[in-house]
């Protein structure tokens, strides 16, 4: 049952991504070959591969995290407040590590789930696929390799309010605005991002961002279990303890 699920024991989170290089000039012949095949399935008559580089940085095989935003509700009392960390980095084998060695301290907490809103289909595979072509070893609630469905620590807002309907989509902006939470989308959105990164340079707008993803995700997940919003002075960018 949903309500029975301890926030304390969730790691709500979302990355960004962007294409591995700025431009598709600056692929190997052999990457842009590759990207090619990939994105003929997509592209429209006119378009070539290049045309449609930007969107590479939805795949793992051509893209890169650059940022990792959490966040961990903990109880002061009465009142619940969230904790928001980013990890963020120009190196993503750097920021990967760090983010490694957070879920390493989690194992000792019981029953630990990792939350997103389509994190089933986009953040967590995404993150195992970078973790492991970065030559890093894929951390315990990543790795699913024979584990059956109930064994998956694996929450996601999305497929929560699919209820069963598996071709049904919605995004976290319009599931925002029907429950009356801020949205996350009042200065870029995920389209933009790569601009964002490779043009203005500006890693840390990405950063605020994604962290306001993050504080949708918890926002959303408490209006699942039918309780208030948290209140925005319940909420800090901080180091939290594991």
């Amino acid at each position: 049952m949903l309500k029975d699920i301890k926030f304390e024991s969730i790691l709500f989170l979302d990355i960004e991504t962007v294409p591995e290089v700025a431009d598709y000039n600056e692929l190997s012949e052999k990457k842009q070959s590759l990207w090619e095949k990939k994105s003929e399935y997509f592209r429209k008559e006119d378009e070539d591969a290049s045309d449609v580089f930007s969107r590479a940085g939805i795949y793992a095989e051509f893209g890169k995290v650059i940022c990792i935003s959490v966040g961990m509700m903990y109880s002061q009392g009465n009142d619940k407040h969230l904790r928001l960390k980013s990890f963020y980095s120009d190196d993503e084998k750097k920021l990967l590590s760090e983010f490694i060695d957070l879920l390493g301290k989690l194992r000792k907490k019981p029953d630990v789930h990792l939350c997103g809103h389509n994190g089933k289909e986009f953040d967590f595979p995404y993150l195992a696929r970078r973790i492991l072509i970065n030559g890093l070893e894929l951390p315990f609630l990543l790795d699913v390799a024979g584990k059956k469905p109930w064994e998956v620590s694996f929450l996601d807002t999305m497929d929560l309010w699919k209820f069963g309907d598996y071709k049904h989509y919605t995004s976290l902006d319009l599931l925002t605005s029907i429950f009356n939470i801020p949205t996350p989308k009042d200065d870029i959105d995920g389209s933009m991002v790569g601009k964002v990164y490779w043009v203005d340079g500006d890693l840390e707008r990405i950063v605020k961002y994604c962290e306001k993803d993050v504080v949708a995700v918890v926002q959303l997940f408490l209006k699942f279990q039918g309780k208030e919003l948290l209140p925005e002075e319940k909420i800090e960018t901080t180091t939290f303890e594991t």
